[in-house]
């Protein structure tokens, strides 16, 4: 089974406790450096892992030491987390499986076991993994990203005694393999779960992706759009804002604007996410909330109608996207005058939705105005970058029935 998850709704303090084993013992041969010392932003990779861990709600936590454990104990002891030794780590990762969940405490209902080396996993995802494995109550929960499973793995405290007494023989794999009657799969919006750091190439990405990780990526953005069964006009046209949108920013950017591109990109591409459905901005905000992505949510929420408290506006993300949206009709730019003509020719008898739409185009002749008085515009809707994935494609049947996108949170 697959679902689709939402950031866990238990309180911290009241859902039954879960133990996080970090799994640090090895070699680490092909890096040619310690990897969980590595510089990883701000802090260290153990640091880093940990943080992700605890902000998704994982309170105690485990990291398997054995090679370099002496440099390591010192950071964990500060961590304030429990370090457990391998002595037999040059025996394979089975075996730092087996000590890192043997003697759980009796109240843990299960363990998710994290490699050090993956260490892009968002918070989100972890407290998804252990909603879906509370309400569930499956063996083996596993994350998946277009569709294939990555890390960490929920193991259900039932399956402890099983790994303890294994000899490793097919690893942790064959005893899945054993329990695939009892295991879930829960689609998450997180890449990070695939990446990992073997080669110094491998941590030189994953270090380039750090700073954008809080908000989906384009290849992230096409998997919720699907998910969400968004159809695919509306992503062509998604598409073209995000096109002119990123173009606009980088100009922005070009003449000493603060401007996050990655949120714009994404914003654009995710605006119309629940199109179709009432209140879709609304309703769109309230999706990316529920998957963690809150600062994308505030784009979403008001690409329709900005709100504008200020004069002149102030050019965001937020500004961006509703103005790209506005020059862009289906996947052609055109003018604001040709843009909401039809909403002024539609509502020209209905005095409160005509002021509506007039209040809405001056919002964006204001957004229009602040922008030119800082770049030349672009007179013809750029793609985006060739480097910019777009796996979506079409939806396998163009009736399929969209989900209830109105996660409870």
């Amino acid at each position: 089974m697959t679902t689709l998850w939402p950031t866990a709704s238990f309180a911290r303090g009241t859902r039954p406790p879960t133990v996080a084993v970090v799994l640090a013992a090895g070699w680490s041969s092909r890096m040619g450096a310690f990897k969980p010392l590595l510089p990883f932003g701000p802090r260290t990779v153990i640091e880093h892992v940990v943080a992700t861990l605890r902000e998704g709600g994982i309170d105690r936590i485990r990291v398997v030491t054995g090679h370099n454990a002496d440099d390591l104990a010192p950071v964990l002891s500060r961590l304030d987390v429990t370090a457990v030794h391998n002595p037999d780590f040059d025996r394979g990762m089975y075996s730092s499986i087996r000590a890192g969940i043997a003697d759980l405490p009796p109240d843990v209902v299960g363990a998710l076991l994290l490699p050090v080396d993956i260490p892009l996993v968002r918070a989100s995802t972890i407290a998804a993994l252990i909603g879906a494995a509370i309400e569930t109550g499956a063996a083996v929960v596993h994350p998946t990203f277009s569709d294939s499973r990555g890390h960490p793995p929920f193991l259900a405290r039932r399956l402890v005694r099983d790994i303890v007494a294994g000899d490793g023989d097919g690893g942790l794999r064959r005893l899945i393999a054993a329990h695939v009657q009892d295991a879930v799969d829960v689609a998450v919006i997180d890449r990070g779960i695939l990446l990992d750091m073997d080669t110094p190439a491998d941590y030189a990405q994953l270090v380039r992706m750090l700073p954008a990780r809080a908000v989906p990526d384009p290849v992230e953005c096409e998997a919720m759009l699907a998910a969400a069964m968004t159809p695919e006009p509306v992503r062509r046209h998604a598409r073209a804002v995000a096109g002119l949108a990123v173009t606009i920013a980088r100009r922005l950017q070009a003449a000493g604007q603060p401007v996050d591109l990655d949120l714009v990109a994404a914003g654009a591409l995710l605006h119309d996410i629940a199109k179709g459905h009432p209140r879709h901005a609304d309703l769109g905000a309230e999706l990316l909330r529920g998957l963690g992505f809150g600062s994308v949510a505030e784009v979403v929420a008001c690409h329709m109608d900005l709100a504008l408290a200020d004069q002149p506006p102030v050019i965001d993300a937020r500004a961006i996207v509703f103005l790209a949206d506005k020059l862009i009709s289906d996947q052609r730019r055109v003018s604001l005058d040709q843009r909401f003509a039809a909403g002024l020719r539609r509502y020209a008898a209905d005095a409160a939705a005509l002021a509506g739409v007039v209040r809405r185009k001056a919002e964006a002749e204001a957004v229009l105005h602040a922008v030119e008085a800082l770049i030349d515009l672009p007179e013809a809707t750029d793609a985006m970058d060739a480097d910019a994935p777009r796996h979506a494609g079409e939806l396998a049947g163009a009736d399929a029935k969209r989900p209830d996108l109105r996660w409870t949170p």
